[in-house]
């Protein structure tokens, strides 16, 4: 059964990569614009033989850890209080739902005037689109909590501590993960819209430089490495749900609030 798991997993991407070599290479595509996978290959294989590559992926990963435990804490901290406590609901929610529609992207030239183009600039913008998908989940979330938790943990009179974490914090946290699986993949698009101007190093970096040389066998090979970390972490996320809520049925694909 599980072979014929993988056999289905894998069998889509092995046809798209046939037909994407056939097309590149029999079609009426110039290969300097499409170029085959087998080219896209050999040429990631380059870039790491030629410690191109791997140091740009620290550098990318970084960013995007940094970028996404500070959203990821501040939108934990503010979806919990938001979700439970009436008052501060009424203050912050309305000031960031008013921003939350705001593509992440569309700050980057303020940000640029306002910290420069260094790393604290790119973890800024990283943090800021990760924060909103993963404090509505959180919100929606601690809102949602069944009443008769609450009412029980009143019978059983525990202490504002033991209610946070035995009753609050458990529940809602099936949707602060699902929250931070989005976070995740959007925190990933901001590291490489961020590393595309004014940077350095990074895998935005290194597809910006291929495009100046029309290398798009080096643009596709990065790209396709960022693709491959994304949906590593996003395998990991999933993992580690399993771990932390056993007490939920996971599925192939879990509900969020984005």
């Amino acid at each position: 059964m599980k072979l014929k798991k993988i056999i289905l997993y894998i069998l889509p991407t092995f046809i798209v990569l046939l037909l994407w070599e056939w097309i590149s290479r029999k079609g009426p595509v110039d290969q300097v614009l499409f170029p085959p996978p087998s080219e896209v290959i050999i040429s990631w294989i380059n870039l790491v033989k030629d410690n191109i590559l791997l140091p740009d992926i620290e550098v990318s990963l970084k960013r995007l850890v940094f970028g996404l435990v500070i959203g990821g804490t501040v939108a934990v901290i503010s979806g919990l209080l938001t979700g439970r406590i009436k008052k501060i609901h009424n203050i912050i929610t309305p000031f960031i739902q008013a921003i939350r529609p705001l593509p992440a992207v569309a700050i980057i030239p303020l940000v640029i005037v306002w910290l420069g183009i260094g790393d604290t600039a790119k973890i800024f913008t990283i943090a800021f689109g990760s924060f909103f998908p993963i404090w509505l989940n959180t919100h929606v979330g601690a809102e949602q909590i069944p009443k008769i938790f609450l009412w029980s943990a009143r019978l059983l009179k525990l202490s504002p501590f033991k209610l946070f974490f035995k009753v609050i914090l458990p529940a809602a946290l099936p949707f602060i993960l699902a929250g931070v699986r989005t976070g995740a993949a959007t925190a990933y698009a901001m590291v490489f819209v961020s590393e595309l101007a004014g940077a350095s190093s990074g895998i935005g970096y290194r597809v910006a430089v291929a495009q100046s040389v029309y290398r798009t066998d080096q643009m596709m090979a990065a790209l396709v490495t960022l693709g491959i970390l994304g949906a590593l972490t996003d395998l990991l996320i999933v993992f580690t749900s399993k771990k932390l809520t056993p007490w939920i049925k996971h599925h192939q694909h879990e509900p969020n609030y984005h």
